[in-house]
């Protein structure tokens, strides 16, 4: 993988079969392993041959599209698909295949669809909690940066994108430590950053809640707040999707951006910096029409607002007194 300058720039510490949809940033469907396995003998009989079947190019497609459509209903397909010999490398060469089509871009609807059902079974092995560790070693979530890089705006292009980032959303929802880590050495929060500022909404949502998982970790936090280079950059994205919000208003990417907000908050030479770069639009009554059945994020609001008043020096001992400071 080259690196990009997003990379450089946080270092390491980017008829047709229809795919199963990625995991949504607030919620999504349920993870493969907390799924209903009440399965009949035969239904567990043909789970098991097409998973034999991904082995052969002639008959891949089609297990494809059956396995995608499983994955929600068969808690243990995950350890099936890992520990099942060449499927890996089956779904890990139907990645490769599409590299391609990235440059010039010209990848087809059907081509789109077809990785995008093999990019929903590495989801469901990133979500599984036997499985999760094992594809973090092997690195597998790195094969996927290179369709996170393109900047296409074409509908295969999206989902293809959106789907990715689906595969790392799965992974960051799972709130295990072992996730950040891997993350925080790769270019993960550049290529989010990236589709924050000039992806579709619901991408736009998935990279953010992406962020937002990883500031909620102490370690992601300092991290991106370690330097002023990476926490302004954050901030300027940031910033540039209030603008956008602004306009053409989104709850549910307001919500995440809000927490983003509010966790930076957190940081004390953040918050300095907060106190001078924060939107004036997350200060006045722009957002009141648009948040006013969502509690929670006027909630997160109150709370950055809050965090970022100063608290005025004392003006006379009596003051400090008052204040406790005094001795």
């Amino acid at each position: 993988m080259m690196q990009s300058m997003g990379q450089q720039r946080f270092g390491n510490v980017n008829n047709v079969a229809q795919p199963a949809p990625p995991t949504s940033a607030a919620g999504g469907a349920a993870p493969p392993h907390m799924a209903n396995n009440q399965l009949s003998s035969t239904d567990r009989e043909r789970v098991y041959q097409w998973i034999l079947e991904l082995a052969s190019p002639d008959t891949r497609e089609h297990a494809l599209l059956e396995l995608s459509k499983k994955r929600e209903v068969v808690a243990d397909l995950a350890p099936m698909l890992w520990h099942s010999f060449g499927t890996i490398a089956a779904l890990l060469q139907e990645i490769v295949n599409i590299y391609p089509m990235i440059n010039p871009p010209n990848l087809t609807a059907h081509q789109s669809n077809r990785v995008c059902n093999a990019l929903a079974l590495l989801q469901c092995i990133a979500s599984h909690q036997e499985t999760r560790s094992p594809f973090l070693q092997a690195q597998i979530p790195l094969f996927l940066y290179q369709f996170l890089h393109t900047t296409s705006k074409t509908r295969p292009f999206e989902y293809l994108r959106l789907t990715s980032l689906g595969v790392v959303g799965a992974l960051v929802k799972t709130d295990d430590q072992e996730v950040i880590t891997f993350l925080l050495s790769t270019e993960i929060i550049p290529l989010c950053l990236r589709i924050m500022e000039s992806g579709s909404e619901l991408s736009k949502t998935v990279a953010t809640f992406i962020l937002q998982k990883i500031l909620l970790d102490e370690t992601g936090l300092s991290y991106i707040c370690q330097t002023y280079e990476r926490f302004s950059h954050v901030a300027l994205i940031l910033g540039k999707m209030v603008l956008a919000l602004s306009s053409e208003p989104s709850p549910r990417l307001l919500k995440h951006v809000v927490r983003c907000y509010l966790r930076l908050s957190d940081n004390p030479r953040a918050r300095e910096a907060l106190r001078q770069c924060l939107p004036e639009y997350l200060k006045d009554s722009t957002f009141n029409n648009c948040l006013k059945d969502d509690t929670s994020t006027k909630r997160w609001l109150a709370q950055l607002k809050k965090n970022l008043q100063e608290i005025p020096p004392p003006q006379s001992l009596a003051d400090a007194h008052r204040m406790g400071m005094g001795n």
